[in-house]
């Protein structure tokens, strides 16, 4: 049996509120002494422990007695639900310590300037300095010439849809320039980074075989880590969210990701990326 000091102390909840629990019927004390101080047992606690599940999720006192004292109430349903609800809240916090993140470092999300005609061709010459003379070739035999390759080149950064991405990713037009112009094209990062997320999408297709959601959302943290590597990222979020709404999409790169890592394994990737950013 502990006193009320200490269930205070190895709860946090302060002596007062246990009484008013007391007063107003929500957690009785087991028994009280001939000098009347409570005692709880070890039934008492989890019954404590159980209202301040429901505290975190900001239920109103009331409300809680009330679900409490329900003769249907469930305290396995009860915590099923709670689970859920606090792992929904976890997430919204994710995104929103991700954004506080970038401000902090001075990104400015609303900064959508385009690129100036000079700007897009450092990037396209950069992005050609980088890359190794098998992939170049492959790329000019594909598109029929070099100029046409470069052509297509430009082009991508002149689509306004990609660019308003690029910048969402980026946060503003200067980073998106930073990143690009600081890549080096180098092979064995590049292969290191592709293992990675191989080893990533297979974790994804373990938790999804195993139903089990902490082995997914540890997959989602990895990928968010190997994402902001891969691309020079202050903040995977908008990357990762538009990559689960491409997967939910069912189109090409959705099904190219299940034939390599399994059936189902894009959309189990893309609900995983939006629950763990609260979605």
């Amino acid at each position: 049996m502990k006193t009320v000091k200490d269930v205070s102390e190895i709860t946090g909840i302060s002596i007062r509120t246990l009484r008013y629990y007391d007063e107003i019927g929500l957690l009785k004390p087991t028994k009280l002494t001939g000098a009347g101080y409570r005692l709880y047992d070890n039934k008492a606690l989890e019954k404590l422990q159980e209202i301040m599940f429901f505290r975190e999720l900001e239920i109103p006192l009331v409300d809680i007695k009330k679900i409490m004292d329900s003769p249907n109430y469930d305290k396995e349903q009860a915590l099923l639900a709670q689970k859920s609800l606090l792992e929904q809240k976890r997430n919204r916090l994710n995104g929103i310590i991700e954004l506080i993140t970038d401000v902090m470092k001075g990104v400015n999300t609303m900064s959508f300037g385009a690129f100036s005609n000079d700007e897009v061709q450092k990037m396209v010459n950069h992005t050609l300095e980088c890359m190794s003379k098998e992939s170049l070739d492959e790329q000019v035999q594909k598109y029929g010439s070099m100029e046409k390759y470069k052509e297509h080149l430009v082009s991508g950064f002149a689509n306004e849809q990609a660019t308003a991405d690029l910048l969402k990713w980026y946060g503003s037009k200067e980073k998106a320039m930073e990143a690009v112009m600081h890549s080096t094209g180098n092979t064995e990062e590049i292969k290191k980074e592709q293992e990675n997320n191989a080893k990533i999408y297979k974790q994804f297709m373990a938790a999804k075989e195993t139903d089990n959601m902490d082995m997914a959302y540890s997959a989602v943290e990895m990928l968010v880590e190997n994402y902001k590597t891969m691309f020079a990222l202050d903040n995977a979020r908008n990357i990762l969210l538009d990559l689960a709404k491409e997967y939910l999409q069912r189109e090409k790169l959705a099904e190219e990701t299940d034939n390599q890592y399994g059936n189902g394994c894009s959309e189990y990737i893309a609900h995983a990326i939006q629950h763990y950013y609260g979605i």
